[in-house]
């Protein structure tokens, strides 16, 4: 599938302004600036959804009915221009049911916003760790039909879209959900575009801390299989309600959530490792499938890891689940009880990274 979208700079002062170009594709146009301001009420804060370092978004709802969620851009400088390049060039490309697709954009003089679908149901952070912890509104069915939604999302990325895609920023906070709770991959701003025979480049680290891949986070290396690392961490994350990453007692050492989880898994307590508040239920057999599946794609040997597609096939049941987990990741051992760490870590307070996600979603 090639570009639905094609860009043409301009020259400034200060920087090249981007110019996207809609090329036949009714599934999105292009807002002017007025029409945005009045279908968010003139970007009210009552409207606002979320705030990054770059801009905010707001909840909106068009002339004719549509619910909207408008990212707006604040300062105007190369790096957010860019940002917006990538994210509106990614966007156009993509068309998938778990993939927050472009609903539009607005190029003005001095005004960059980009226009998404609205999602009633804000993020999973907001259901695991946030505005909604509080209230189970995930059961196990909609944990795993998240799962294989992700999965899905991302395999469609990796093999069916050309140039391939890498995510780069899998996390609860990217996977949004609408009115019937199924999942939408988001933050695309920093994907990276791989051609056809490649299988690795070397880049810049962006992403957040706790789901980053070992070769990813130490050496700059990105691949289709740090994006099934991410994965298998968001799949932890879903099932045991924990975080990715948190503060040991004294707030200097942190743990993360395969540190946590690995003694567990390794002595096949997997009932241990459930979110309570589940209150037990959950399918015991969907359990030790899923935990061993995140454990293949958490594994530190890049190679090991299974693909997408894989992925998919084994939470769907795939009888080669079997063979696959021979390949069970070496893991870190934990000296300490984790029972007993966990009673000494009450009370204190999860790490928790300030970056941007996918509508950028307030978690109070």
């Amino acid at each position: 599938m090639g570009s639905s979208v094609s860009s043409c700079y301009r020259g400034s002062d200060n920087l090249k302004e981007y110019v996207p170009i809609a090329r036949n594709n009714s599934s999105w146009r292009v807002f002017t600036y007025q029409e945005l301001y009045k279908a968010t009420n003139g970007f009210n804060e009552d409207n606002k959804l979320g705030e990054e370092g770059s801009g905010s978004v707001y909840r909106g709802e068009t002339i004719d009915g549509l619910q909207i969620a408008v990212k707006k851009l604040k300062a105007m400088n190369s790096k957010v221009e860019m940002e917006f390049a990538v994210e509106v060039e990614v966007l156009g490309r993509v068309h998938h049911k778990n993939l927050l697709g472009l609903r539009g954009y607005c190029a003005g003089t001095d005004q960059r916003l980009i226009v998404y679908d609205y999602m009633p149901n804000l993020s999973l952070l907001s259901h695991l760790h946030g505005k909604f912890a509080n209230e189970l509104q995930l059961d196990w069915q909609r944990r795993m039909n998240i799962a294989i939604g992700c999965a899905e999302g991302l395999l469609y990325l990796h093999d069916e879209v050309t140039p391939h895609i890498i995510h780069r920023n899998i996390k609860a906070s990217n996977v949004l959900l609408d009115s019937n709770f199924e999942p939408v991959v988001a933050g695309l701003k920093i994907a990276k575009l791989i051609p056809d025979g490649v299988d690795q480049i070397t880049t810049r680290v962006k992403g957040s801390l706790g789901y980053l891949a070992p070769e990813y986070a130490v050496w700059g290396k990105v691949s289709r299989s740090c994006d099934v690392y991410s994965f298998g961490i968001l799949l932890l994350e879903l099932v045991t309600g924990r975080k990715t990453i948190e503060k040991l007692p004294g707030g200097i050492k942190i743990r993360t959530i395969i540190e946590w989880a690995e003694p567990f898994i390794v002595n096949e307590r997997f009932k241990d490792l459930v979110d309570p508040k589940l209150r037990g239920n959950f399918n015991e057999n969907q359990l030790k499938q899923v935990i061993n599946i995140a454990t293949l794609c958490a594994h530190v040997e890049p190679e090991k890891r299974p693909n997408m597609k894989e992925v998919v096939n084994l939470l769907k049941g795939d009888e080669t689940v079997g063979k696959l987990l021979q390949m069970r990741m070496e893991g870190i051992k934990c000296e300490e009880d984790p029972m007993a760490l966990d009673k000494a870590n009450d009370g204190v307070s999860h790490y928790e990274e300030e970056d941007s996600n996918g509508y950028n979603m307030l978690v109070p």
